[in-house]
């Protein structure tokens, strides 16, 4: 595949690919890691894959919707030009990080329909060989102990405008240096006394090369090492190191970290240059990250939603993590179908949210079997059907899918129908029931209101009607009945009721925050509890099971769910009904 005539699918960062595999710029890899430390399996797969992408998230959270974009990004391309995907946890804050976020993203990455083999990674496999790393770097006159406070370090790093000045620490002698990093190693210092920094350019114009911080004292329990470290290294000291020692080819990442690219080829270049690394370096691609309208995508924030309960946990359907999709019924393959949808680009943009929901209702249309529910019950009563008289009537399970055949629906004397249906006083093109007019009941009989009745409010709660026998859906006779409306409902007597949680948007703002603190943009509307009347079929449903409801849109069974007594979620309607 020639790069100077990419195929119409094609992004920047499939050319950039496409021209690495053309020039062979990743042939003949080696590992970089210490003998030993791979599988035989690993070992042997190091040459088979022609690139190796990696998603490397910090296990201190729930995974969101931003992170599907780039975990199908890395698993799509690695998948598309015969390559492997890691999955390394960059678990280097002991202070954030626990084995929940780890159990939790391994569970979201598999949902999303993705498998990394045996290639897991923990960045803290690492920490044995990023320590010799350090006192290498310190040896070579490239990193040193600073014990600068924090407030004097920021005083000392300057501005965007102004150039920083060289700590007093800087001019620290090697053996002084390599004994405090030692010390700092055997638990000696307290938090804060003292970094390992990188010596680089206090005058860079970029602030990520101002002698940037290598290392800091942390006493905390790391979820996989225990006490061991009392020291660890920096998120931008590790990420660069982690990818060359797992002989990551493409490193793609979103835009934020353009400007930490030249920290990550300064490091690497020089622990090549000490004979640690092997070339070919991994190539460091950024595209731009995810900006979903309605959404809020920080992690800090996501935590304040939960911690001030202004959401009912991780899980809440409402919020945009994965776990909160996948609870609301949203499917692995709209989620998937999205992110392929909106593309790759390298400039910031905004998604409208409606995109997202097209996504699922497309893919949720193909997967999801029908269901009848009436989601604002009144009752409806054909006087001339037999009291004690039911008829079973046939209603595919999709309509699309032949094959998936049909299901028996019972109808009797008494039904459920939405109280939307009927109208006293109903507005000229209103073709549904008021006191004369015929419709048809859904996949049952033509039907003719003849009356109603109010309860002692004065409200309507029942309407009457009378039907007509050989008008069945189906017969023979049916055709010579022409009508304008057509209803569904569910039979009185055998429908089962349900809770169904009418969940929308959580933030009533394009932009949350955009115009002050993002918790007043909240919608207090958000979520909506409703007791329905669903087809008794409903009652076999399974956790998770996704259905549409027809007229109303898709609807997913809650986690909460028990026998008798169900809850469904409203995953999305069947179109869009956000009122801008």
């Amino acid at each position: 595949m020639k790069a100077k005539n990419p195929p119409s699918t094609s992004n920047f960062v499939k050319v950039a690919i496409e021209n690495d595999l053309e020039s062979g710029a990743f042939n003949k890899r080696r590992w970089n890691g210490k003998p030993g430390t791979l599988s035989e399996h690993q070992e042997a797969s190091l040459d088979e894959a022609k690139i190796r992408t990696r998603f490397p998230p910090e296990p201190n959270g729930y995974l969101h919707i931003g992170h599907a974009k780039s975990i199908c990004l890395n698993f799509g391309l690695a998948k598309e030009y015969g390559g492997i995907c890691h999955l390394r946890f960059d678990d280097t804050n002991p202070a954030t990080e626990e084995h929940e976020y780890v159990d939790s993203i391994r569970e979201s990455v598999k949902w999303l329909g993705f498998d990394w083999s045996h290639h897991e990674y923990f960045s803290s496999d690492y920490f044995d060989r990023l320590y010799e790393f350090a006192k290498a770097l310190i040896c070579a006159d490239l990193a040193y102990v600073d014990s600068l406070d924090a407030d004097q370090m920021r005083l000392y790093r300057g501005t965007l405008t102004e150039p920083g000045k060289n700590s007093p620490f800087r001019v620290r002698p090697k053996d002084a240096n390599l004994m405090l990093f030692s010390e700092m190693k055997e638990g000696k210092h307290p938090d804060g006394a003292h970094v390992l920094r990188l010596k680089i350019n206090m005058a860079s114009p970029n602030v990520n090369l101002r002698d940037p911080v290598a290392y800091r004292i942390k006493h905390g329990s790391h979820h996989r090492t225990g006490d061991t470290w009392p020291i660890y290294p920096s998120y931008d000291f590790t990420h660069g190191v982690s990818d060359a020692l797992e002989n990551i080819t493409h490193s793609i990442c979103t835009l934020e970290f353009e400007d930490h690219r030249p920290l990550y080829d300064w490091l690497n270049q020089k622990l090549l240059e000490l004979g640690f690394l092997q070339k070919p370096l991994p190539q460091q691609i950024e595209f731009a990250r995810l900006n979903l309208s309605h959404v809020i995508l920080s992690k800090r924030k996501l935590i304040q939603l939960v911690k001030e309960k202004h959401v009912e946990g991780w899980d809440d359907p409402r919020m945009p993590t994965l776990v909160g999709a996948r609870r609301r019924g949203y499917s692995p393959e709209g989620l998937r179908l999205f992110t392929d949808r909106i593309g790759v680009s390298k400039a910031d943009s905004w998604i409208d949210y409606t995109i997202l929901e097209d996504c699922m209702r497309e893919t949720l249309n193909e997967s999801s079997l029908r269901k009848i529910a009436v989601l604002n019950p009144i009752k409806l009563i054909i006087e001339n059907f037999k009291s004690d008289y039911t008829e079973i009537c046939h209603a595919p399970n999709h309509p699309q899918k032949k094959e998936l055949g049909k299901r028996d629906v019972s109808l009797s004397r008494e039904l459920w129908i939405e109280k939307e249906d009927f109208s006293e006083n109903p507005s000229k093109g209103y073709f549904r029931l008021f006191v004369g007019n015929t419709v048809r009941l859904r996949y049952g009989y033509v039907i003719k209101c003849t009356g109603f009745e109010r309860d002692k409010q004065g409200s309507v709660k029942t309407v009457l009607c009378e039907y007509f026998p050989d008008s069945k859906s189906g017969s023979p006779g049916a055709d010579t009945y022409k009508v304008k409306g057509n209803i569904h409902w569910v039979d009185a007597n055998s429908s089962i009721k349900a809770a169904v949680i009418l969940y929308d948007r959580l933030f009533a703002t394009e932009h949350p925050g955009e115009n002050g603190d993002f918790i007043a943009d909240l919608n207090t509307n958000s979520k909506k509890t409703i007791e329905v009347q669903i087809e008794s079929s409903a009652a076999e449903a399974n956790k998770g099971e996704c259905f549409q409801f027809e007229r109303h849109g898709y609807f997913t069974v809650d986690s909460s769910s028990e026998t008798g007594n169900l809850v469904f979620n409203r995953t999305v309607t069947l179109r869009d009904s956000w009122k801008k």
